[in-house]
């Protein structure tokens, strides 16, 4: 195996900042695998950073994330050596070796989640994931438009509670399944989704995301650094736009079968004053509705972010009386199309809507 670039503590700092934008509201607080990254390097472990085509067409590749809803993370705090032992456990299940781990999805705390097995398991981490933000759904990922197989997939909790989900015949039957063990474990759990070949990951991979999420944390912190403005920082390095400046004043929120689900209204404020948002989340934030017409869908990356520090505010964190700017990104371009959109527009979500990009 190459000899790849070692990632910087000052990497993985801006990486949960990046991250945490890029999980549009969900995905889990960065800060927390950022705590444990910052234990991690204390105690000399190191991870290195692969590029996708540097992978062999039959390396296997552990897809890992945390599973559940956002606020029970928040709640039920784990150590760094969960997700590895999801990893050894589909290892062991298999009986394969993994060469390389990698995120299921960019977005907040699973953007981190690969860095801490990495560490633990002496293994590079791929430049890539599955969903270039963060999504609710195990049927919402590049490989499940690409049809690959949606099992096996290894669950694992912090009491030691492990379970292995087999073979189910679609990836809504595993998320199904897999939500039901979730919920069981108390809606938090780390999970080794199945296994992919380094010919999977170059095909249907979101290249390069880590590194874009580095570059987007960076340029957040050097602009607060600077005291320059943020917003405008993360528009410098990503074809973002700005929908809306506001404060939040009302949010609903439960949690219910495994998810975070609710919504946040923001009234406007500067040149929106007069004006209000309505922003429907489940983990993520969906649809960002005004004068009951969509002002932003999924697959759209939506992400609220707190207006002076550039930083994003997650659904389980938003609260009343923040000054926030609601920012789209777009998507990769595997979700807008017709296959795409099955899994990860509007209608997937239950919204009677359109998919019309911010970007169209």
């Amino acid at each position: 195996m190459k000899d790849f670039p070692v990632l910087s503590l000052d990497d993985i700092e801006a990486l949960a900042v990046g991250a945490w934008i890029l999980g549009t509201g969900g995905g889990g607080s960065s800060y927390l695998g950022l705590l444990n990254m910052r234990r991690l390097y204390a105690e000399g472990h190191r991870v290195r950073l692969m590029p996708p085509e540097a992978l062999e067409d039959d390396d296997w590749v552990a897809v890992v994330s945390n599973m559940g809803a956002p606020l029970v993370g928040q709640e039920r705090l784990t150590d760094s050596r969960l997700i590895p032992r999801a990893v050894t456990l589909m290892e062991e299940h298999r009986g394969v070796s993994f060469k390389a781990v990698m995120a299921l999805e960019i977005g907040g705390g699973n953007g981190v989640q690969p860095l801490m097995a990495a560490a633990h398991l002496n293994i590079p981490v791929v430049d890539a994931d599955l969903m270039g933000r963060a999504y609710p759904e195990a049927q919402m990922t590049s490989a499940a438009v690409g049809g690959l197989r949606p099992d096996p997939l290894a669950i694992v909790d912090c009491r030691g509670i492990e379970a292995i989900v087999e073979k189910v015949p679609t990836w809504k039957w595993m998320e199904r399944v897999s939500r039901k063990i979730c919920v069981e474990y108390g809606s938090i759990a780390a999970t080794c989704k199945a296994p992919r070949t380094g010919r999977e990951v170059k095909d249907w991979g979101i290249p390069l995301t880590t590194s874009k999420a580095i570059a987007i944390g960076r340029a957040v912190r050097e602009a607060q650094a600077r005291h320059h403005d943020p917003i405008e920082a993360i528009l410098s390095v990503e074809p973002g736009k700005v929908l809306f400046r506001g404060k939040v004043t009302d949010v609903e929120r439960r949690t219910t079968e495994g998810f975070l689900r609710g919504r946040a209204t923001i009234s406007g404020l500067d040149n929106d004053r007069g004006a209000q948002v309505v922003l429907d989340f489940q983990n993520e934030w969906i649809v960002a509705w005004q004068d009951g017409e969509a002002l932003a869908t999924s697959p759209d990356l939506i992400c609220v972010l707190d207006s002076t520090a550039g930083e994003a505010i997650g659904t389980e964190t938003i609260r009343y009386g923040q000054r926030v700017t609601i920012l789209a990104l777009p998507p990769p371009a595997v979700f807008t199309t017709p296959k795409g959109l099955e899994h990860v527009g509007p209608r997937a979500f239950g919204y009677n809507l359109p998919y019309k990009s911010v970007f169209a």
